[in-house]
């Protein structure tokens, strides 16, 4: 199998060798999935998957909410974890009220905050109530 096996969705073709199988996504299919919560209403768009280097895993998930045509947008570091995907969808769902959003811990597209930093992620995770993992600080 190699990085060229996949299909329209970014999924790898499992064509009966050994290697990632269709469980597995390229990370760059994901950006541009649009969110929603539970009851349907959609939240946002994922801009961008933060990778957590100290532990070679996923930390967050960069969502931008509001504005037009990406103007006025804000972005949010959703913890990958708060995040289920919905394949019949070709979407993520979020159990978050879409009020919750609007006051959600965000920041400006142009002034990103140091998410390696302890306290910040502490503040994101309690607001989607998902623990940060406490021996690296993150998820």
């Amino acid at each position: 199998m190699s990085y060229h096996s996949l299909d329209a969705d970014g999924v790898y073709v499992d064509a009966g060798q050994q290697g990632p199988g269709p469980d597995l996504m390229g990370a760059g299919s994901l950006i541009g999935d649009h969110v929603h919560n539970l009851k349907g209403e959609h939240l946002g768009q994922i801009k961008e998957i933060m990778l957590d280097m100290r532990n070679g895993k996923i930390a967050y998930a960069v969502m931008s909410h509001g504005g037009l045509l990406t103007l006025g947008s804000k972005l949010f570091a959703v913890p990958w974890e708060a995040l289920t995907l919905d394949a019949a969808h070709r979407r993520f769902t979020l159990n978050i009220a879409k009020e919750r959003i609007t006051a959600a811990p965000g920041f400006d597209p142009e002034h990103w905050p140091d998410m390696a930093n302890q306290s910040w992620a502490a503040q994101v995770h309690d607001y989607y109530q998902h623990p940060a993992d406490r021996h690296s600080g993150q998820s």
